[in-house]
């Protein structure tokens, strides 16, 4: 069995000898651009890692990683048009270096572009990953868009919360897992165990990501916490302490959503104050926990060895159980 780092590697080889060549120039230099700086390439390495935990040819399966990962640099690119955001992994996102028009225009063919390296599958397994995929393409559009209603909504449950972040997170994750494991030939029962684990995992990486931005330390989550804060971003925190907060009368918190001009430092700090008041981030672990025991109960009825199993296990520890 390769590492996940060893995983990583080749497909990166891969992606860098797929790049763009194409004229017209000012169409795929920005992919090219977006595509080399930077990011964990996670989707891609476990669709590989699931293709060699039942005993597939990774090589095989790089189409459809590449496949994955141009379809999820797509959604960024886009993402970044939609919420105007100036840098993305610490560089100039492509709407800020090259311009709107391009930025939407090169989004729109890696996701074409996506489509293309999964024609290069085996036969075999083409029908059953294309209708995966597009399935997944249309779920993760789902999920956007109800991240963007939840701007302008006042309310949002938990519940339609979770269905938001499944949707837009942890689908791909899932269905990067389920066609890994599909080019390795597993069973249909272990392909749809293998998206259940990779479904929760996912939900579990999301939730653990609200509960970083607010309780984390810098030095260790790589970026200033708050910032949801800051944004009045829909978080599980931040919708389980509005719903405490009413039960107690306490009207602090809608005070602070409400400000128009306010101290950045003085708002984290307070509503900080607010969600350790009401256990916020102990919830916050319950839940996280909650869908990681879930994504475990999923891996102990796939058909693997228990050494095998040892890995995914330990994919839990490296992706979610992350330090404060």
């Amino acid at each position: 069995m390769n590492s996940i780092e060893s995983l990583r590697e080749i497909f990166i080889k891969y992606l860098d000898s797929e790049s763009f060549k194409e004229e017209p120039k000012n169409l795929y230099e920005p992919n090219n651009y977006f595509l080399q700086i930077g990011g964990k390439r996670l989707r891609p390495t476990l669709l590989l890692l699931s293709t060699e935990l039942f005993g597939g040819d990774i090589f095989a399966s790089l189409p459809a990683a590449l496949s994955i990962e141009y379809f999820h640099n797509f959604t960024l690119i886009h993402d970044d048009v939609m919420d105007n955001a100036p840098v993305r992994r610490g560089f100039k996102t492509v709407h800020t270096k090259y311009n709107l028009n391009t930025a939407i225009l090169s989004g729109d063919v890696l996701l074409v572009k996506g489509f293309q390296y999964l024609s290069k599958l085996d036969e075999r397994h083409l029908k059953t990953i294309f209708d995966i995929y597009t399935k997944t393409a249309v779920e993760v559009c789902e999920g956007q868009q109800l991240d963007i209603d939840f701007e302008t909504q006042e309310q949002v449950s938990h519940d339609v919360y979770i269905e938001m972040i499944r949707l837009k997170t942890s689908v791909l994750l899932a269905a990067s897992m389920q066609i890994g494991a599909i080019l390795g030939n597993a069973t249909i029962d272990d392909a749809n165990l293998i998206y259940q684990y990779a479904e929760n995992l996912g939900l579990a990486f999301q939730i653990q990501d609200d509960i970083l931005d607010c309780f984390g330390e810098e030095a260790l989550v790589g970026k200033q916490p708050g910032g949801d804060i800051i944004q009045n971003k829909k978080t599980i925190l931040l919708i389980e302490a509005l719903k405490r907060c009413d039960q107690n009368n306490d009207v602090r918190l809608k005070e602070w959503i409400a400000k128009k001009s306010f101290s950045a430092t003085e708002k984290v700090a307070q509503v900080k104050a607010i969600f350790e008041q009401y256990q916020l981030k102990e919830y916050g672990i319950s839940v996280r926990n909650s869908y990681v025991q879930q994504a475990m109960k999923a891996l102990e009825n796939i058909q693997l060895s228990e050494e095998r199993k040892i890995v995914l296990e330990s994919l839990v520890e490296h992706l979610v159980v992350r330090e404060f």
